[in-house]
């Protein structure tokens, strides 16, 4: 992997947050502050206009499947041309649909196909702006300060999404859905101006290739060439599909039935937040020798949240439980970043990174849609324990992979001209401390 050329740096910046880094953390978190709130927005704009459950699951589903559809395109349109036009254009994009949305939800006058079209646009504006973020990202830091500049860049964009969600909520309260709206626009309008400042003067221009699809194939290929790399991405397109129903799903449900309403539930979900900024905290301070073998092991305690429903716990212990979730996913969510960065070339980072939002994403539709019918089938609490079986056996089964026990975290930033394939990646440690 090619690393960049340091960046020079104001006085009393670290030596890793470059401006490029800094611009990048500082856009997520005004991204983060509106959108977070705009989700809710969304809903209530909806049930404003006389929608129903039923016309707020259509919006956010308008919003997901044009996501799924354009992220593998997204990926190769951000790794052949430069990433920070492929975001600013993203933003360019989600700006003027909340806008529009904003606009016609202070008019009065949105209607369910309109509320769905301009959420469909937000979301393919979505598929092509993760790709090109996370490639962006990556390739904004070097060396052994990877981690530590990861788990700060989390740090923040977490805690921005708690802070949105509760400003939102209260917003929405207060002057209605149509103004949140509106601010995520403008917030759209401001992190597309900062992104716009990012300098890709060190990343090497991109040779011709030989079109779309084949962009494509390599990206495949530098996924399926590396058994850690497609065995955890296919691990968390069923755990990342688990947690959502059961967080979407069983979640409200229990907390209507057996926790007094949806406050507890809230509170919860707030407690999961915070763990995250927590699991961050930790990782600007550790770094695991062994980076999957240990963000792996992390991924076990995603089935306690499943499992604390299913008894159910109270209102502390779960919020006690959904806190240390937080914080373990986090521990992994830095520890994956991390491995991408240092094993995957830098001109692939966003096909890849396409890939592994893919996996992420495919399932939750289906796992949702799913929960209502498993429930009458097999009851609620059946439910939620094979929720959390499947977690278990799923991280089970990817701890059998030599490379996710054997990937280690390396000293000295090296260059990878090849693709490393499950034998070549599990070669001697050497000077680099890549595999031990």
């Amino acid at each position: 992997m090619t690393t960049p050329a340091p960046a020079p740096r104001r006085a009393g910046r670290p030596e890793w947050a470059g401006r490029n880094y800094t611009l990048l953390t500082a856009a997520a978190v005004v991204t983060n502050l509106g959108s977070h709130g705009a989700l809710i927005a969304a809903a209530f704009a909806v049930l404003q206009s006389g929608g129903d459950g039923g016309d707020v699951g259509l919006v956010a589903a308008a919003r997901t499947l044009p996501l799924v559809l354009f992220l593998l395109i997204g990926g190769a349109v951000a790794d052949r041309l430069p990433r920070h036009r492929v975001m600013v254009s993203a933003n360019t994009l989600n700006c003027l649909s909340q806008a529009a949305f904003a606009v016609l939800v202070l008019a009065g006058e949105a209607q369910l196909w309109q509320m769905m079209l301009l959420a469909g646009l937000g979301g393919a504006g979505h598929a092509f702006f993760s790709p090109a973020s996370e490639g962006m990202l990556l390739s904004s830091v070097q060396g052994e300060q990877a981690g530590r500049a990861f788990a700060l860049y989390r740090m923040a964009m977490h805690g921005a999404g708690i802070g949105g969600a509760a400003l939102g909520g209260a917003m929405i309260a207060a002057i209605g859905p149509g103004w949140v709206l509106a601010v995520d626009a403008a917030a759209f309008a401001v992190a597309g101006s900062l992104r716009a400042f990012l300098d890709v003067s060190h990343i090497a221009p991109r040779e011709p290739g030989e079109g779309m699809l084949a962009d494509l194939r390599e990206g495949w290929r530098e996924v399926a060439g590396r058994p850690w790399l497609w065995s955890i991405v296919l691990q968390f397109a069923v755990v990342n599909a688990v947690v959502g129903a059961a967080e979407a799903v069983y979640g409200p449900l229990v907390a209507r039935d057996s926790l007094g309403g949806p406050g507890p539930w809230g509170l919860a979900l707030a407690a999961f937040g915070a763990g995250t900024v927590g699991g961050a905290l930790v990782m600007m301070r550790w770094k695991p020798r062994r980076l999957l073998l240990a963000g792996t092991l992390c991924v076990f305690p995603l089935a306690l949240p499943s499992a604390a429903l299913a008894l159910p716990l109270q209102v502390a212990p779960l919020v006690a439980v959904m806190f240390f979730s937080g914080v373990a996913v986090e521990v992994f969510g830095v520890s994956w970043m991390t491995a991408l960065h240092q094993e995957i070339p830098e001109d692939k980072f966003s096909r890849v990174s396409a890939y592994d939002w893919l996996g992420s994403l495919a399932l939750l539709p289906v796992a949702t849609a799913l929960a209502g019918p498993a429930e009458s089938a097999f009851g609620r609490t059946a439910s939620l324990w094979g929720c959390a079986g499947l977690i278990v056996l799923l991280t089970a089964a990817v701890l059998l992979v030599p490379d996710v026990r054997r990937l280690t975290r390396r000293t000295k930033s090296v260059t990878v001209a090849q693709p490393a394939s499950g034998a070549a990646s599990a070669d001697a440690e050497g000077a680099v401390g890549r595999l031990g």
